[in-house]
């Protein structure tokens, strides 16, 4: 008899393999496995190496409780990697055929994204650096802190708190003698360089405004003047240098539409030729996951490898540089993150979940045109605790189609009624589809019938799908969510009297929105909610950007607008019993949001909870405490379970 996924299975349960990096000589494959321990409730991760096939598996660290960020040297002798075995971080270096790891440096600061050179001699990385602390010293006990005064709008970003000047810098160190050096300067984040072929440049992404606009940076690595590609008030995901170093290709987007497009630099003119006008595919800049972006390869002078989700689901494309043809030579039904191949380019390594699995690695062979599993870390959970059984489907409204799908509990039986729980996706402009997602597997497996879909605005399906709902909030998208609606109950084993509605950001924002205007849902969680959103574009770490592209421009200018699609306005009305979910140390949709709305549905005579998580960011039920992480998808379901 198998049992349902628990709240404590998700959070405990699994270890999940991520970041695969294939050997240049294509043989073996380093990775990331990261644990959570139940009885200490604090998690670890070591790097471990298997050949390409997935046999032979073996650690490779035993130090320190945070081993992480493995990269292969040119030559594929040795492996970097960031460990905290020394306060507070370090970068170390170790032998493959065995051997202890050697220190190359150490430093208070956070480390990440480390790069090798061609030749082998040094590492680039990012760290952040403050000018009002630049060693990274911890304060002193007894003493104040200090006052903190900006005059800049992006002073604050969720998940990292305060910033004031504190910003991602890329640094340069040598692999012999340890010494260090920067080799970005000024007060903008940097992030993933990436080193050219003769290993005198490193390109890097140099954000602005909380990472909602960047361009790609050219640094030189003899102290010249920088050049930055990309348009300003745009953006840039992934890039790569051609194999001779004379041109450079990158994703991106001229207004911050969401949508990325190919592009090539070439650096002796400084001529930028758009490829692609509206690419139907979301080349894989490290959204939604937590991984680096997925950055393209050069199999030849004119055509690119890449890793783009299409529709909710990750395939592996390549692109006709002249032509800016597009072929999709893999894909399925799953989520990837990552992209990594050998010097061949004949395999390529990922990351992997599906509606099916989680943190898995995966291998396509270019040459036999197969993909592989090559881990089964979560085999025994889920021989055990299998996921929901599912189904897509698809409606039509205003010529669009809307993607959809229903995640059904553990023997079910269509002769019988279940309650149905909708979960809406955040964004606006993210998307769901063959991934998989806690929440959605925890009220599954536990009795409930589950529907998300994909409304007009996720991303996925093209730049003008996407852009639908900009200025639209409420409006159409939220016409598509309830049409899903009204198609899945017209199932005689969906209960339409046992409804429940579930977001989290955006899904938030909705979730308020719709409760506020109608009664047919019987129980709502609402999770970190848009819920006014003139106060929001004030208080929220990037509504001062989001919201002009997003609402029409700032309050003083769209007053009726931000009237009129704001929750706030209707919440009132609202007589559904409703949880709300919120990280207190949330920068992206501010505590705030969730008090205004508690108030107002309190004073409603609503029934009305809220749970407040200390030190929670917007991404606390990703990367918050375990037990935090637990607590949530155990509320979420027994409010579902209390009311339908």
């Amino acid at each position: 008899m198998t049992k349902p996924l628990s709240p404590e299975t998700l959070v405990y349960g699994f270890t999940p393999a991520s970041d695969p990096q294939v050997s240049p000589d294509g043989r073996r494959v380093v990775y990331n496995l990261a644990a959570v321990s139940f009885e200490t409730k604090k998690g670890s991760s070591h790097i471990w190496l298997c050949d390409i096939d997935g046999a032979n598996k073996r650690r490779l660290t035993f130090s320190g409780e945070r081993n992480r960020g493995a990269r292969w040297s040119p030559d594929g002798t040795h492996i970097a990697f960031v460990s905290d075995r020394v306060p507070t971080n370090g970068i170390f270096q170790i032998a493959v055929d065995g051997g202890e790891a050697r220190e190359v440096m150490r430093q208070n600061q956070s480390i990440g994204d480390l790069a090798w050179s061609p030749d082998g001699a040094r590492i680039v990385f990012t760290s952040s650096f403050d000018p009002e602390n630049p060693e990274g010293e911890t304060p002193k006990d007894g003493v104040a802190p200090p006052v903190r005064v900006t005059s800049r709008l992006d002073y604050k970003q969720d998940n990292r708190g305060y910033l004031g000047d504190a910003r991602t810098q890329v640094y340069a160190v040598d692999v012999t003698t340890g010494e260090k050096r920067s080799l970005s300067a000024e007060f903008v984040d940097h992030a993933f360089p990436v080193w050219s072929p003769d290993g005198q440049t490193v390109a890097a992404s140099r954000s602005a405004a909380n990472g909602w606009r960047s361009q790609l940076e050219l640094i030189p690595l003899n102290g010249g003047e920088s050049t930055l590609i990309g348009p300003e008030l745009g953006n840039v995901g992934t890039w790569a240098f051609s194999p001779d170093g004379a041109r450079i290709v990158f994703t991106g987007d001229t207004k911050a539409t969401s949508q990325s497009d190919f592009f090539v630099y070439t650096l002796a003119s400084e001529e930028t030729r758009r490829v692609t006008a509206d690419l139907q595919c979301l080349p894989a800049a490290g959204f939604p996951t937590l991984e680096p972006p997925s950055m393209p390869v050069w199999l030849d002078d004119s055509h690119v490898l890449f890793h783009a989700v299409r529709a909710g689901a990750s395939g592996i494309y390549v692109i006709d540089l002249d032509s800016g043809a597009v072929e999709q030579i893999e894909g399925g039904t799953s989520l990837r993150s990552g992209f990594s191949t050998d010097a061949a380019h004949r395999y390529i390594a990922q990351g992997v979940a599906s509606l099916d699995a989680v943190g898995e690695l995966l291998v396509f062979d270019r040459e036999t045109g197969k993909s592989s599993q090559i881990t089964e870390y979560g085999g025994a959970v889920l021989a055990e605790t299998p996921t929901a059984k599912w189904e897509r489907f698809d409606i039509s409204r205003g010529g669009y189609v809307i993607e959809s799908w229903l995640l059904f509990p553990p023997g079910f039986d269509a002769s019988k009624k279940y309650p149905l729980v909708l979960d809406i996706h955040g964004g606006p402009n993210g998307f769901y589809g063959y991934g998989f997602i806690p929440m959605q597997q925890v009220l599954a497996t536990n009795g409930f019938i589950v529907l998300f879909c994909n409304p007009r605005g996720s991303s996925s399906y093209g730049r003008e799908f996407t852009q639908q709902v900009t200025g639209d909030w409420g409006g159409e998208d939220y016409h598509d969510i309830m049409a899903s609606v009204d198609d899945a109950v017209k199932r005689p084993y969906v209960d339409a009297e046992r409804l429940g509605i579930w977001g989290y950001s955006y899904g938030g924002y909705m979730t308020a929105w719709t409760i506020g205007q109608n009664h047919r849902f019987k129980a709502a969680v609402c999770g970190a909610p848009c819920f006014d959103l003139e106060s929001m574009f004030g208080t929220s770490d990037i509504s001062h950007e989001f919201g002009m592209l997003q609402w029409g421009g700032p309050p003083h200018e769209a007053r009726e607008w931000y009237a009129t699609h704001s929750p706030s306005q209707f919440a009132h009305h609202t007589k559904t019993p409703t949880l709300i979910i919120q990280g207190e140390a949330d920068n992206r949709c501010p505590v705030g949001q969730s008090e205004q709305m508690f108030v107002t549905l309190k004073q409603a005579g609503c029934e009305v909870e809220m749970a407040r998580y200390p030190g929670g960011s917007h991404l606390f039920m990703r990367s918050g405490p375990p037990e935090h992480r637990e607590d949530v998808l155990a509320r979420v379901l027994a409010w579902f379970q209390g009311h339908l």
